[in-house]
């Protein structure tokens, strides 16, 4: 269901981003083209040599590639993808992505997307359950954007509570299922 389907993953900053590694594996498993594009923080938890090795692309994280004036074309990137996936999005993303934000690459390519959008969240359970964050989500979705809910369990501050990341094979399926036109997602 995912075969040939072009994928752009959003990795934000947050512990969760060593599930993108195994993310990138299922898409690229299931046939998908993967491109990824990495948030300043991101970087901070995950290498790009580690995505772009899995997902056979280079991974984007500027607008400008380097001094020769080649740049990473948010609009044509929007337009490239048949979804969007933020995993993990963090809250300063998820505030991006519903207040209109635009400034970096990954959140130009947001707001230039014309496919189906799936953020799935990972932060503190505090910070998950602010009613900003709630009020951001309550924002994404009247956008039509699709909440992956954040599990519950152990998180990396040593709380237990929700906000841990959705496991990689969880979105897959979220995607599989709407590719497929199976299940309502929300």
């Amino acid at each position: 269901m995912l075969r040939h389907k072009k994928i752009i993953l959003g990795v934000c900053g947050s512990i969760a981003a060593y599930k993108a590694a195994l993310l990138v594996r299922l898409l690229v498993k299931s046939e998908a083209e993967v491109q990824v594009i990495l948030t300043t923080s991101a970087s901070d938890f995950i290498t790009p040599l580690t995505l772009a090795t899995l997902s056979k692309r280079p991974v984007l994280s500027q607008f400008v590639k380097d001094e020769s004036g080649v740049w990473h074309n948010h609009v044509e990137l929007g337009l490239w993808a048949d979804a969007m996936v933020v995993a993990p999005a963090s809250a300063n993303t998820i505030a991006k992505f519903a207040n209109g934000f635009c400034d970096n690459l990954l959140s130009a390519t947001y707001l230039s997307a014309r496919c189906p959008v799936f953020v799935a969240p990972a932060m503190d359970l505090d910070m998950y359950r602010h009613p900003a964050v709630q009020a951001n989500f309550t924002k994404l979705r009247g956008y039509g954007n699709h909440i992956i809910e954040a599990g519950y369990g152990e998180l990396a501050s040593g709380l237990v509570g929700q906000g841990r990341m959705a496991e990689p094979e969880e979105i897959v399926q979220v995607l599989e299922n709407h590719f497929s036109g199976v299940g309502q997602i929300v």
